[in-house]
């Protein structure tokens, strides 16, 4: 939501724009509207000045002031939704090594939400995973120091450090009695973005675990390998399962979108005015030969994982099974700042599925919704609350929807919706726990 002072802006922009219209008269409305809210902005900025100096001459001990403009700069950018932020130089070079594949630490997702560390997703294989981190947790504490009060780098930077040293993290987990006190020993993260197996002779499943730059090639190569241990005579499908995928790089959910589609738009994204708007469409055509695809997706699948699963929805190339996915339809754009400046993640625009449907704050609904049996220690704690739960979240353009399982059993032989996705490739009727869920991407 936007403050007070850009509406009132917004607002007069608008009268003169109906004053333009009505006469001659209107051009010094213009005038003067246009020198108001310049004046106005001057005055905030002068605002912001006075208090930097009187804090540079007054606070009880000599502050930094290169950590008093990034503390302005973080207070201005964290104020405009849940994933815009400002990186520092050190936060720069760590996102950049985490989209390159490889990079220290526990192996977590995370985001920041009411002052505190909340994880999006464990990543698979990783430390955190292995500790039993879940999907939804807050972290409170890094090694006995509060997270209230840091900003989300500083938080993260916390819990790296050399190779085989741990860190102790405060959990508090949605139905827990009291929190969980957890040590975790830090390793080398290597996203291994893409895993697979065959079944039964007659099915490939692929495990989409994140989308960095090693992504697609990744997906190639599974498809090529599926390829040789099942004929096609005999390869009933494929399932590609996305649940608990937190996103990535925007280019990657487009070609891996593409492995799938022989033609047509994958995306779009739509900025602040009309002509921003872009379109991505398939390139490199359906390389399993129109074989039948299932996608799985949950509470846990978020961002490029969505697109993903919108846009094989929308061209009827894929069914969705599982649960409503997180609602993440933001792009951020990453704007360098100079050498030693850092970067900017900068909410630029919303994205839409083929058939225009914006996914913020709704998510992508399955065709087929399938329930996971949840143990009872975990019963009320593995359902994500989704973006629309997020303070200061862009809002929906229709009905939000909060809330979806996110729940995925260690041993295959107990989750219900790859069993389904399995039924469904072989012909099996699938039943749906909720017959009267929305058969669209998106909920209207």
């Amino acid at each position: 939501m936007r403050k007070n002072s850009s509406f009132i802006i917004g607002a007069l922009t608008g009268t003169c724009l109906t004053l333009l219209v009505a006469g001659p008269s209107s051009q010094f409305w213009i005038a003067a509207a246009r020198a108001a809210t310049s004046a106005d902005t001057y005055t905030q900025l002068n605002l912001l000045g006075n208090v930097f100096e009187r804090v540079r001459s007054d606070y009880v001990e000599k502050p930094d002031d290169a950590k008093l403009v990034e503390g302005a700069i973080n207070g201005m950018v964290t104020s405009l939704d849940p994933h815009s932020r400002y990186m520092n130089e050190a936060a720069w070079r760590d996102m950049q090594e985490t989209t390159h594949g490889e990079f220290g630490g526990l192996g977590i997702e995370v985001t920041m939400e009411d002052g505190l560390v909340k994880v999006v997703s464990p990543m698979d294989g990783t430390p955190a995973a292995k500790a039993g981190i879940l999907s939804g947790d807050f972290i409170t504490t890094i090694d006995g120091d509060a997270v209230q009060g840091l900003t989300l780098e500083q938080a993260v930077n916390k819990m790296k450090g050399p190779v085989h040293t741990s860190t102790k993290l405060k959990i508090e987990r949605k139905g827990a009695d009291k929190p969980i006190d957890v040590s975790i020993e830090r390793e080398i993260i290597q996203v291994k973005p893409v895993s697979f197996h065959t079944e039964g002779g007659d099915i490939g499943y692929i495990r989409i675990s994140s989308f960095n730059e090693q992504t697609t090639d990744g997906l190639r190569k599974a498809i090529a390998d599926i390829s040789k241990d099942i004929p096609q005579e005999k390869l009933a499908g494929y399932i590609v399962d996305l649940r608990n995928n937190p996103g990535g790089l925007l280019d990657q959910a487009v070609s891996v979108s593409s492995t799938f589609m022989a033609r047509g738009e994958v995306v779009s994204t739509r900025g602040r005015n009309p002509e921003e708007t872009q379109r991505y469409t398939a390139h490199g055509g359906d390389i399993i030969k129109g074989k039948p695809l299932v996608v799985l997706v949950n509470g846990g699948s978020a961002s490029a994982s969505e697109i993903v699963a919108g846009a094989l929805h929308d061209h009827k190339r894929a069914t969705l099974i599982g649960t409503r996915s997180f609602g993440k339809g933001s792009v951020q754009t990453i704007i360098p700042l100079g050498t030693g400046n850092g970067a900017l993640a900068l909410t630029t625009a919303r994205y839409f599925t083929p058939s225009g449907h914006s996914i913020q704050a709704l998510g992508v609904s399955p065709d087929i919704e399938v329930l996971q049996d949840v143990p009872d220690d975990l019963k009320g704690r593995v359902d994500t609350k989704g973006e629309a739960s997020m303070r200061g979240h862009l809002s929906a353009e229709g009905a939000e929807q909060t809330g979806s399982q996110a729940y995925v059993p260690p041993d295959e032989k107990n989750d219900k919706a790859l069993a389904a996705a399995f039924d469904f490739l072989r012909g099996v009727t699938v039943k749906a726990d909720n017959p009267a869920a929305p058969k669209t991407t998106v909920p209207n």
